[in-house]
């Protein structure tokens, strides 16, 4: 991840690389530099710090619920495919002669 200044200004730019998307350590890295560059007479407000707290935690969480439930449909496709092969490979049982 590159940092650039724009407008001779003393603000970091954060521009991942390869058009990947920010993960949670970009995340804190952004809130840190943010941190130690504002103004301490005219400090971020609040409500907009938590707020964007709450967003990036309310996005992992659903990322993370993403990934678990990917990997449940996998399980489960790959039992479906079992249970397949295992009613392919089991011969149908002989039919029963009728009793008089």
């Amino acid at each position: 991840m590159s940092v650039n200044s724009i407008n001779n200004n003393s603000n970091p730019v954060l521009q991942p690389k390869g058009g990947q998307q920010l993960g949670q350590s970009d995340f804190l890295r952004l809130m840190t530099a943010q941190l130690s560059h504002q103004d301490p007479f005219n400090p971020i407000d609040n409500q907009q710090m938590v707020a964007q707290m709450a967003q990036f935690s309310s996005l992992a969480g659903v990322n993370d619920t993403n990934t678990a439930l990917a990997k449940i449909s996998e399980q489960l496709t790959a039992q479906t495919q079992l249970l397949k092969d295992i009613k392919a490979a089991t011969p149908a049982p002989a039919p029963t002669p009728p009793t008089a």
